[in-house]
């Protein structure tokens, strides 16, 4: 039976950091991750969910379509 906490805690481990520190999420990775925990959702829902409860990352995706990147917000200057 899926929990509601483990949303978040599959948000958190989709996070990837590359060398420079920043950090990023894909629809995939998040998908892929909900996934383990019992959660079966779709690309668009797990889009939706992004854009609803997460303020701190912003669309830096190159392409259109359902599978987006999301990067971290620095409100210092950096991106």
């Amino acid at each position: 039976m899926p929990r509601r906490y483990e949303i978040d805690d599959a948000f958190k481990q989709a996070i990837k950091i590359n060398a420079k520190g920043r950090r990023t999420i894909t629809t995939e990775d998040f998908v892929a991750e909900l996934a383990k925990r019992n959660w079966h959702w779709g690309l668009r829902e797990a889009n939706h969910w992004i854009e609803i409860y997460v303020n701190t990352f912003h669309d830096v995706s190159t392409v259109e379509g359902d599978a987006r990147t999301f990067a971290l917000f620095n409100p210092n200057g950096g991106r």
